[in-house]
């Protein structure tokens, strides 16, 4: 099904409902729950997901776990996406938390033949199978890094939505502190308190992820530069090293 609504058909007797969506570029899909569990999957572009809890960065080619009744937004830079809602009791095995994890050449294909289906498709025939098959590969599925923590409490929190939302190298902990009215010792010890990782440690993983959306557009010499990195092999080493991949394979 393709842009149908998730309330309109979340009472058929159905473990899994396939909805695809179409979105224009940079859609912002207010704070909202579901029910169900929710595979979502964008055919190109990134799309970033924010709880309570933290931020995901969803590249191409990949996906987000979201678990059910999990408040959650969804920035949708320049994709079409593909889901799955699942029965919460269909997928026990679910994450509790936001899980991005890669997409591979069989689950792409069954989330494309899955696009394809009627709402009320044959449970017990070759739809049902597929979707069986479809939840099967979403449990060998393992996680990737793409994701960064948010503390709950302000002003900590404010900080660092609007560090993600516009990164900027020249930031110290110096003026995170002077914002947040502390001595710079109190913030980082409270911010590795809510975080687990120091301000500077945190603004570097923002980066990283901040880069993923630029890549799509702009060359990786661009994407470093702007984030103020001291050269692309430098940019490179630093994201190969949190992603397992070099900037290239995002492009």
């Amino acid at each position: 099904m393709r842009n149908a609504s998730i309330d309109d058909h979340d009472h058929l007797p159905v473990d899994v409902l396939p909805i695809g969506s179409d979105y224009p570029p940079d859609f912002l899909l207010a704070r909202h729950t579901h029910r169900r569990a929710q595979l979502l999957h964008g055919t190109g572009g990134v799309m970033q997901v924010e709880t309570d809890e933290g931020s995901w960065t969803v590249p191409a080619d990949r996906a987000v776990l979201i678990p059910p009744r999990v408040p959650h937004k969804v920035r949708m830079l320049g994709v079409s996406t593909w889901s799955l809602y699942v029965e919460p009791d269909a997928a026990p095995w679910w994450p509790t938390s936001c899980t991005v994890i890669d997409v591979g050449p069989l689950l792409r294909e069954l989330l494309r033949a899955a696009n394809d289906l009627d709402a009320e498709y044959d449970t017990a025939g070759r739809d049902g199978a597929l979707m069986r098959l479809a939840l099967h590969e979403l449990r060998r599925m393992t996680p990737a890094p793409f994701a960064i923590s948010l503390p709950r409490d302000d002003p900590f929190r404010t900080l660092c939505r609007a560090y993600l939302a516009a990164p900027d190298v020249t930031l110290t902990n110096t003026d995170w502190a002077r914002s947040a009215v502390m001595s710079t010792r109190t913030f980082d010890r409270r911010f590795r308190g809510l975080t687990g990782v120091s301000p500077a440690t945190w603004r570097a993983q923002a980066r990283l992820l901040a880069s993923l959306p630029l890549l799509t557009t702009e060359s990786v010499t661009a994407v470093a530069s702007r984030l103020g990195y001291a050269s692309p092999a430098a940019f490179t080493a630093a994201f190969s090293r949190a992603f397992g991949s070099p900037p290239s394979r995002f492009r």
